[in-house]
């Protein structure tokens, strides 16, 4: 009886060591034929969350929102991608800060883009994954805005899809 108690809690700890090792990778392409839009967003589950790094570049300088949206399909100048991933109906916000509560796991903030046309953002979503558990975003869609996310509600005001990328799951490091 021990040996199976020691066999399956070692089952347990691994199990839970490999839920934080999934990774994935969005490549973010324009909407339209012309764009210059173009990007990365990385994605790594970890204990505190769901970290995501965003680089994008090709981008009119200045703040735009940027969302993960409830439908992996970028067609369609990205409306394909549905509205923000917002499993629970919660108000609009800012998720890293605000948190379930306060706001939809789909909800990035704003990414800055400095006058080259390249921006960065880092987050981490507490409670959110890529596969697995009740807040999953891989396969989603990861959407970038034309404008501000000013957290208006109930989308946050942030205008036109301006660039999109599919949220696939990597198993690497």
């Amino acid at each position: 009886m021990l040996r199976i108690l020691i066999a399956l809690t070692m089952i347990l700890m691994v199990s839970a060591s490999a839920a934080y090792a999934e990774t994935a990778r969005a490549a973010i392409s324009g909407t339209t034929g012309t764009s210059t839009v173009n990007g990365i967003a990385k994605f790594k589950d970890t204990e505190k969350g769901l970290e995501v790094d965003v680089a994008v570049s090709g981008v009119t300088p200045g703040a735009h929102g940027i969302h993960i949206h409830e439908k992996g399909d970028c067609s369609d100048g990205a409306n394909a991608a549905g509205g923000h991933y917002n499993p629970d109906q919660v108000k609009h916000g800012h998720f890293p800060k605000d948190g379930p509560s306060g706001a939809h796991p789909g909800d990035l903030g704003n990414i800055e883009v400095d006058a080259q046309g390249e921006g960065s953002l880092t987050a981490v979503l507490p409670g959110v994954t890529l596969s697995g558990g009740k807040l999953n975003v891989g396969e989603l869609a990861i959407v970038l805005h034309e404008k501000l996310d000013d957290f208006g509600q109930p989308t946050g005001n942030a205008g036109g899809r301006i660039g999109c990328g599919i949220i696939l799951i990597t198993q690497d490091s």
